[in-house]
């Protein structure tokens, strides 16, 4: 046993009664000094009962800290029965308040681990306290001042589970994230947007079906624009990329004029403005040996210039242009492709009002996944949604 002396308060009400010292910890048995008082604020003379509650506190020197505080419940007049108020502890927390705006400010620089390992707390209990920092810290956003918006969704865990974020298009802010990417996962979002649903001007997303049926759906005034990366990185799969394999199939007398097509993948897909003069080269050399590359090719950088029009007038000028050159081309794969994305003309047209993409949020994206990687994934997706929200906060207006 130590002695209990100590020269300045620590647990207002309290005072040390036997202070136990183990190897690395200790103990110390706490007994009341005071009046207990309501969480009404009135002091009660009247003790209803008392338990022992097992508390951690921040360590002294290199010992962890382990109070055992007298908890009395109390007959208030105006309350009923209630546990008593104390000042350097939260109702029901097992730490007290200076222990967990320690680990509060230790979460801004290091991981939960390492913190778990300083301070003697469990991984669990340490990630409930950042989550109820970051939920207090986390504003919501002003809606009153949304007007245009991005979509995406990105790999939540393995086997097709994805999660969806809708940030603000203008300052980069995530608003909204949720699992799943169907309609019925977004539609929360525009319940909690409410009445600012008719300010939304624009909506970029990728050619999904839901999101777009769900904003028709909320926000009468929006346009759909679809994003320039996805499109083209469906018509590179789709289209690019069944000519290359039916030129390699029809080269099967010649294994190296096959071979040299089938490895022409990545500078069929590349701008040409990232290649290099040997890549230059190479794709010269593949688009005079093959017609049909030749056209999905030329195809593909003029379906891009519909993304880059300066009215939406001109844009559906340009459509029909790239619609009918596709149609006397002859290359069923490509003509396949332009039908299915005839349907979505209108998102494309409305990028020339409208100048949106999700290339920002795409990046946010690669972030998210980073996190998720350094943490090996998050079971609490609550938790993990509440990190996101925190790291993109937003680029003043």
């Amino acid at each position: 046993m130590l002695n209990t002396t100590l020269p300045f308060p620590l647990w207002e009400g309290f005072t040390p009664a036997k202070i136990e010292q183990h190897s690395n910890s200790l103990t110390i048995h706490l007994s009341p000094t005071s009046h207990p008082r309501c969480q009404c604020g009135s002091i009660s003379a009247e003790v209803h009962d008392t338990s022992i509650r097992t508390i951690s506190d921040r360590n002294i020197m290199d010992y962890a800290v382990t109070l055992k505080v007298p908890v009395r419940r109390l007959r208030c007049p105006q309350c009923g029965i209630l546990t008593e108020q104390i000042t350097w502890l939260e109702p029901y927390s097992r730490q007290t308040t200076r222990l967990v705006r320690f680990v509060e400010k230790l979460l801004t620089k290091l991981p939960i681990k390492h913190i778990s390992e300083l301070v003697k707390l469990h991984w669990t209990t340490i990630k409930n306290i950042d989550k109820r920092r970051l939920a207090r810290e986390v504003k919501e956003p002003d809606w009153s001042k949304v007007k245009r918006l991005v979509m995406d969704e990105f790999a939540l865990f393995k086997g097709h589970r994805y999660a969806t974020v809708i940030a603000d298009a203008d300052t980069h802010q995530v608003l909204w994230i949720n699992e799943g990417r169907s309609r019925e996962s977004i539609r929360p979002f525009f319940e909690k947007l409410g009445d600012h649903c008719k300010q939304i001007e624009a909506v970029a997303m990728d050619m999904n079906t839901a999101f777009d049926l769900e904003v028709q759906a909320h926000c009468p005034k929006a346009m759909v624009v679809y994003d320039l990366f996805h499109v083209v990185a469906k018509y590179g799969r789709e289209v690019i990329d069944r000519v290359r394999v039916d030129c390699a199939n029809q080269l099967k007398h010649d294994k190296p004029a096959r071979r040299r097509v089938k490895r022409g993948r990545w500078v069929l897909l590349k701008n040409r403005n990232n290649l290099n003069d040997k890549q230059v080269g190479y794709l010269e050399e593949l688009l005079a040996a093959n017609k049909d590359l030749m056209v999905a090719y030329l195809m593909k950088e003029q379906l891009k210039e519909l993304w880059y029009c300066r009215t939406e007038k001109e844009s559906q000028r340009l459509w029909g242009v790239w619609w009918r050159q596709v149609m006397e081309s002859g290359v069923q794969p490509l003509i396949q492709f332009a039908q299915k994305l005839k349907k979505y003309r209108s998102g494309i047209t409305s990028s020339a009002v409208h100048a949106l993409h999700t290339c920002r949020l795409e990046g946010m994206n690669n972030r998210i996944k980073v996190m998720k990687r350094m943490a090996y994934g998050y079971r609490d997706t609550d938790y993990f949604f509440l990190k996101i929200r925190s790291v993109f906060p937003g680029d003043p207006r």
